[in-house]
């Protein structure tokens, strides 16, 4: 038999609110990052589109409306000092390179950094407005955050990271991910950083129940000594 496929959360470096759904996510589930695998979901540049239009894929994002764009500027203004988080919006010029910082964040996967280099970038790039979208900058944020720069802004001149980066497109083409923050469990979906409540119901009754304590083993008793027996919460 088949064993289940693990809860899929498809997120963006580029997008405020796969940012914010990340951090509320980490927040609630602590384990997130065990339980759930995470799939960077990016604009490819021609070479990737090129490698994922052979495979039978497409990207199905497409460019938001000015208008729409007005809208989501106020209303992560809007979120972010609801959720009481510090924001700098960066200013994109329509021409970022966004395969550079999603193959690295999947070559820091490989080396198992890719935490760390997670909360660099995001940090970078939503909390102080900086570009991650180019060699230079994106080395610098790396090398301040204590991890290998010059190694992870290689990653797009790496055939196995080009690779695992279409892998990726490909993944979400075939679950028709149309936008960020996408949770898959099962065959439910979720889009938007507002279904994460959904998507967290919907996972918490896929885990198995905790385990009641059971009885104390004696050695650690007598290391302990006498243990309180006063109720939970505090002195007295």
């Amino acid at each position: 038999m088949r064993a289940p496929k693990p809860p899929r959360l498809y997120f963006s470096l580029r997008s405020p609110f796969s940012w914010m759904a990340l951090r509320r996510l980490e927040e609630r589930l602590p384990q997130a990052a065990e339980l759930i695998e995470f799939v960077p979901f990016f604009r490819p540049d021609e070479k990737s589109e090129a490698a994922l239009e052979e495979q039978g894929g497409a990207f199905h994002y497409t460019e938001m409306s000015k208008a729409k764009h007005l809208y989501i500027l106020y209303d992560t203004k809007r979120l972010s000092a609801k959720f009481d988080y510090q924001m700098s919006w960066p200013l994109d010029t329509g021409a970022e390179w966004w395969e550079l910082p999603h193959l690295a964040w999947l070559k820091a996967r490989e080396l198992g950094v890719h935490r760390a280099y997670y909360a660099a970038v995001a940090a970078a790039r939503w909390e102080r407005g900086e570009d991650i979208c180019t060699p230079a900058s994106l080395e610098r944020i790396c090398d301040e955050a204590g991890l290998d720069g010059a190694a992870l802004v290689a990653a797009p001149d790496e055939s196995r990271y080009r690779e695992l980066g279409v892998q990726a497109l490909m993944q979400a083409y075939e679950d028709d991910v149309f936008g960020i923050p996408y949770f898959k469990l099962g065959r439910q979906r979720f889009w938007g950083l507002d279904r994460l409540d959904d998507f967290l119901s919907a996972l918490e009754n896929t885990l198995p129940a905790a385990e009641p304590p059971g009885d104390v083993p004696a050695p650690v008793l007598d290391r302990v000594g006498a243990m309180d027996q006063d109720t939970a919460g505090g002195c007295g």
